[in-house]
């Protein structure tokens, strides 16, 4: 009977969201009138003339294309009026970007001369991209895990409107005190999110502890190595569109990403503790530390590489770009991977430290007590 019910809810719950999503959709694909940019929707292209070819002094190679496309205008008050642009596109495709029939484009520079419009695109717009992926992300956490997913969608959304808030608060203090308000966010983002997820418990006050102190002792450590160091061969320079002093910020983009990373391997190992003590109720203290230890000493491995994996791919294309232009690998790995790397090791050092941490936590919530 409770089978049958669930299958229901689920079914309802699946109805419901296929339905809002194709409402979403079926809106973000004919919002145009709520833009204040002019809209366009390109309707025929043609490459005129022939591809040119360029190259620069590190013999790279590549050829540009001329289009021509005609688009019929979605907004404003020239709504329904067509008009011609011009584009011009490479192969590579850098910095442009080639256009095909349907695409619908931002304008500027929208003019009206003597009956005929004349434009330059801005970018695509990719609202019905973003949206359908939303959806997505919503309609598998809800329907695939539940209660469970609806808490974890709540605390991202939750999250994201205290970062929008950091980062507002850094921009009116012009970075003055940047790593106080990140750390300071950085323990309400631990608090949020264990407290939305796992909810009021033993599970939730242990891992909150371990990922604060773990986060936090990590930052520690870095700074006395930065501090006996000197910070030789850090790069703070090579921060690109950086505005504020950056060396601050740099450390808080670490505790972030540390934060992350401890974050999940105390839950890991919170919950494969939470999970031995039902299985075992007599489960002494000692050996839920040692479980946890063990379990620690599995998954830090592959998290750490799963980091540093995502820090390199992070500079990937920007360390391609520099080693074609005749940069060496030295110079390629200071301007571009340099901080990555101090990112992911500082990270490491976290995941090293919370692995005692939260062993030692839950044992002491969860354990038996022997004489």
């Amino acid at each position: 009977m409770f089978q049958q019910s669930w299958l229901k809810r689920r079914s309802w719950l699946m109805v419901i969201l296929i339905i809002v999503g194709i409402i979403s959709v079926g809106f973000t694909m004919h919002n145009q009138r709520f833009y204040h940019r002019p809209v366009a929707k390109i309707v025929k292209t043609v490459t005129v003339g022939k591809p040119r070819r360029t190259s620069d002094q590190f013999k790279n190679v590549d050829y540009q294309h001329d289009q021509r496309l005609t688009a019929v205008m979605l907004n404003s008050r020239y709504r329904g009026r067509h008009l011609i642009l011009n584009n011009t596109y490479s192969d590579s495709q850098p910095m442009d970007q080639r256009f095909r029939v349907g695409n619908q484009v931002f304008l500027s520079q929208l003019h009206d001369h003597n009956g005929t419009l004349s434009a330059n695109i801005a970018g695509y717009k990719r609202d019905v991209i973003l949206v359908v992926l939303a959806w997505l992300v919503i309609f598998l956490l809800l329907v695939m895990m539940g209660k469970a997913g609806s808490w974890a969608l709540t605390s991202v959304v939750v999250n994201a409107l205290l970062f929008m808030f950091a980062v507002t608060l850094d921009l009116h203090n012009n970075g003055e005190h940047i790593l106080a308000i990140f750390s300071i966010l950085t323990v309400i983002f631990a608090f949020v999110s264990l407290l939305l997820v796992l909810g009021p418990n033993k599970k939730m006050l242990a891992t909150f502890s371990a990922t604060v102190i773990g986060t936090f002792a990590a930052l520690g450590v870095s700074l006395l190595v930065f501090s006996w160091t000197h910070e030789r061969g850090i790069y703070y320079e090579s921060m690109q569109y950086v505005t504020q002093v950056p060396r601050p910020l740099f450390l808080a983009e670490t505790l972030l990403g540390s934060l992350g990373a401890v974050m999940d391997e105390s839950s890991d190992i919170i919950a494969t503790l939470f999970e031995l003590k039902q299985l075992e109720p007599e489960v002494t203290s000692r050996r839920l530390f040692m479980s946890g230890r063990n379990v620690g000493k599995s998954i830090m491995g592959p998290l750490i590489n799963v980091l540093f994996l995502i820090f390199m791919a992070d500079t990937f294309t920007s360390s391609l770009l520099y080693i074609k232009n005749g940069n060496s690998w030295g110079y390629t790995f200071a301007m571009n991977m340099s901080l990555g790397t101090v990112q992911s090791l500082v990270s490491g050092i976290g995941i090293v430290l919370a692995v005692p941490l939260v062993s030692a936590f839950g044992a002491f919530l969860l354990g038996r007590r022997t004489k």
